[in-house]
């Protein structure tokens, strides 16, 4: 009966999701693989971890230059340590040398609300991000946060993104590749 349950549920927050906004996001993804952009991620918690698996998969899969910070643990403590929690992924994007050509992508399930102070460091790294001009992306849920306030091109998932463990970056790989797409910054042999 749970599984039933878990699987109905999966369904609707799939059939829940704008097409048009995953899309426009592969398309993006595409256009920054053209310009030579760097993608980076951000996101804490669980999150962060699907930050490491998407760099992974956009590496791998779509041939896309991608990092997060959550990959050096050394440098993530020292700045959380010398420099305090909140500002972690602007000075991280500072030191990364983020520019114009560049977009960031966040991952966030509780949303960011630095007024509240949820996920004040993603909110310090988006309007960090905005001053240099990079393009910002999202898959977040429940209202989309300073995300989907900010963001470029955001899609907002109405669950928490952890309890269905979806594979976004699968989805917009397949998604650009079904339009045609070749998601590559070198030839393929």
């Amino acid at each position: 009966m749970h599984s039933k349950q878990f699987f109905d549920e999966i369904s609707k927050v799939a059939q829940s999701i704008d097409l048009k906004a995953i899309k426009a996001l592969a398309n993006e993804l595409v256009a920054l693989t053209e310009r030579g952009g760097r993608l980076f991620l951000l996101g804490v918690g669980g999150s962060a971890a699907n930050c490491s698996h998407a760099v992974n998969d956009f590496r791998k899969l779509c041939e896309i230059e991608a990092y997060t910070p959550v990959h050096n643990v050394s440098e993530l403590t020292a700045r959380t340590n010398d420099e305090g929690w909140d500002t972690v992924f602007s000075s991280w994007l500072r030191t990364s040398k983020a520019g114009s050509n560049d977009a960031i992508l966040v991952f966030s399930v509780g949303g960011e609300n630095a007024e509240k102070n949820v996920s004040a460091n993603i909110v310090a790294g988006l309007k960090e991000a905005k001053q240099r001009g990079l393009k910002v992306f999202g898959v977040v849920a429940r209202d989309g946060g300073y995300t989907k306030q900010v963001g470029d091109w955001v899609v907002v998932v109405p669950k928490d993104l952890d309890r269905y463990s979806l594979e976004t970056v699968e989805m917009f790989y397949k998604d650009a590749k079904a339009a045609g797409y070749r998601i590559a910054t070198r030839a393929v042999a």
